[in-house]
């Protein structure tokens, strides 16, 4: 057996190691996801049943109370029996239709997230939207209330753009989705007037926050890329790559009100990031020029000549003075504080959130 000199392990064990933690934490997230899905379908089967009597005998709260207080006392050791909860798992329920079995969109949610869908959503279609999303990319509890109050289902693929002419079906749609309108760039803590510098500056130096404002997908690839068209020289503001889309996206930033000779400019950095950039087995190039304002129409008539698929988007950020934004208690907070509002001031523990993996970087 071949064993390495200096520290008498054989000469594979690194890579053995390697592999059996990667098992291992394979199934402890494979166990946590089990778990999860058998508490909410319990979650399920009790609000199911409480939400029937309560149809049929008018129960109120002081049944629930009692109900909450009974389990409990049955069953000391186990989280998530309150009165709260209970209430909670009937409304669950009731918003996905009172069907036979959790749906499975629902069955993959941690407890805490359903929770705040429930919350923070007026309809079905924005539950939905936001359930799937946060199963899909894998949304903390935390991104998943940033995503609600910041109205991401009503901005996502809201920006006008050429996509459809531009590019082919089903490819256009998909593009669109990708473009958002307006951007919330709230995170950055500006105010007041900013110059294109340092709205790009402060773009990058947060880029988490930046990416998971543009969407899942997107991974950056710099900033002020620099082209040498024979001799002359071009700077494309931001350049990012989108994984799931297998293309090229540049983003221009304008402070300012949108005027088509922006359109123009986009249109040849997207071309020549395509010409120079792109390969075989990626798809075409798309250029987002985001703005401070913009007039629709003039949008419209801009892109309506381009030649390059692209959309135009406004961006909002700070809209409170600094001082009282600084005032205001951080998402963290906002949920600790709902999790400790128990009238009883004991907090029910949610099943672990399970934080599948995200196509951010």
């Amino acid at each position: 057996m071949n064993f390495s000199s200096e520290i008498g392990m054989p000469a594979d064990y690194a890579e053995l190691l390697d592999s059996l933690k990667s098992r291992v934490r394979g199934a402890r997230v494979q166990a946590q996801r089990t778990v999860n899905t058998l508490v909410i379908e319990l979650y399920w089967s009790l609000g199911k049943d409480i939400l029937a009597r309560q149809d049929q005998h008018g129960w109120g709260s002081g049944v629930i109370n009692q109900l909450a207080a009974d389990l409990r006392l049955a069953f000391p050791d186990m989280k998530g029996l309150s009165a709260r909860n209970l209430q909670y798992m009937t409304a669950m329920v009731r918003a996905w239709g009172g069907q036979s079995n959790v749906p499975q969109l629902v069955a993959h949610l941690p407890w805490g997230h359903i929770r705040t869908i429930l919350d923070k959503s007026g309809t079905a279609e924005e539950r939905d939207w936001y359930a799937g999303a946060a199963v899909q990319y894998g949304w903390s509890r935390n991104v998943l209330l940033n995503m609600m109050m910041s109205r991401s289902m009503e901005r996502n693929g809201a920006a006008p753009s050429n996509f459809t002419s531009q590019l082919a079906a089903p490819d256009s749609e998909l593009a669109q989705q990708m473009a958002k309108d307006p951007y919330n760039f709230e995170f950055l803590g500006l105010s007041g007037e900013v110059a294109e510098r340092d709205l790009e500056n402060a773009l990058t130096s947060r880029i988490t926050e930046t990416l998971r404002e543009l969407g899942p997908g997107f991974s950056f690839v710099g900033r002020q890329v620099h082209f040498d068209v024979d001799g002359d020289d071009y700077f494309v503001d931001l350049l990012f790559f989108h994984i799931e889309q297998l293309r090229y996206v540049v983003i221009e930033l304008k402070t300012g009100r949108f005027q088509p000779e922006h359109a123009g400019k986009l249109n040849f950095y997207v071309a020549l990031v395509d010409d120079v950039l792109r390969r075989e087995y990626h798809n075409e190039t798309v250029g987002i020029l985001i703005c401070g304002t913009k007039n629709d129409r003039s949008v419209r008539y801009s892109l309506g000549r381009s030649t390059s698929p692209m959309a135009v988007a406004a961006y909002t950020y700070d809209k409170l003075p600094a001082a009282e934004q600084r005032a205001l208690p951080d998402e963290g907070h906002l949920v600790a504080a709902l999790e400790w509002a128990e009238p009883d001031a004991q907090p029910d523990a949610d099943p672990e959130d399970v934080k599948g993996s995200s196509s951010l970087p």
